[in-house]
């Protein structure tokens, strides 16, 4: 039997032998294993030989499913992204307000789904084949913004700024070793008065970042760039609808 490409794994559209043994193993749960061990260990610890011995299997056993690493994490990628939100709970907002609702909704989704498997991230870069749960990602956020008057490029643009927001976010806040709010009280204590503007401006975050959550405290970050975007957008869908 061919060797089946990563677009086809990822779709589902190889051939499979209509007759033999039942199969050991699925690919589902292979994938569902390699995801459970980088939540775990981290993507550098994955090996077609650890997740075999996870498994209780041989590595050649995993190759008759999933020809190599490359499109192991491929699938890793689309399985860990998960379906993105329904538009159609955004049928209730006014229309005028849904494209905004809808790519905020959006946001704060991807931003769960990059918090809870921040690997993705590391996955997300270059040029690759989509999966249906990442191409549904995409189809959502055009969808929220099939009504804007933007150009099917600049709907593209929109949404890698969207989404390099909650990169960037997602990025700087995973901790990469000692408590990172351990580390910046020691430093405040060595150097903070060589840097007051610095030492301001964190105390008050760290003072939003602790208030009750209906105050606006959490997750401040990410929603006050979001919705800088989505006020720079509301200005250029308004100026092409009036003008």
């Amino acid at each position: 039997m061919p060797t089946p490409t990563t677009v086809q794994l990822l779709w589902g559209t190889q051939q499979r032998p209509k007759r033999g043994p039942k199969p050991a193993l699925s690919l589902e749960g292979i994938v569902a294993e390699a995801i459970a061990l980088v939540d775990a260990e981290g993507l550098a610890n994955l090996s077609m030989q650890r997740l075999a011995e996870r498994l209780g299997f041989t590595k050649m056993s995993l190759y008759r499913y999933v020809p190599s690493k490359e499109q192991l994490t491929a699938l890793m990628l689309d399985a860990a992204m998960g379906t993105p939100p329904d538009n159609a709970a955004l049928q209730d907002v006014p229309s005028a307000e849904r494209w905004r609702a809808g790519l905020r909704r959006w946001g704060e989704a991807i931003y769960q789904r990059y918090s809870a498997h921040p690997w993705v991230i590391e996955l997300t870069v270059g040029a690759r084949p989509f999966g249906p749960n990442e191409m549904g990602w995409l189809e959502s956020a055009l969808v929220a913004l099939a009504d804007t008057g933007l150009t099917g490029p600049e709907q593209l643009d929109t949404i890698v700024l969207v989404n390099g927001h909650v990169r960037s976010l997602v990025q700087q806040t995973q901790p990469l070793g000692e408590d990172p709010s351990a580390q910046f009280a020691e430093m405040v204590s060595v150097a903070g008065d060589r840097y007051p503007a610095v030492t301001a401006a964190f105390a008050a975050e760290a003072a939003a970042t602790s208030a009750p959550p209906d105050s606006g405290g959490s997750n401040n970050a990410l929603h006050f760039g979001i919705e800088r975007v989505l006020d720079g957008l509301g200005v250029l869908i308004a100026r092409r609808a009036g003008g």
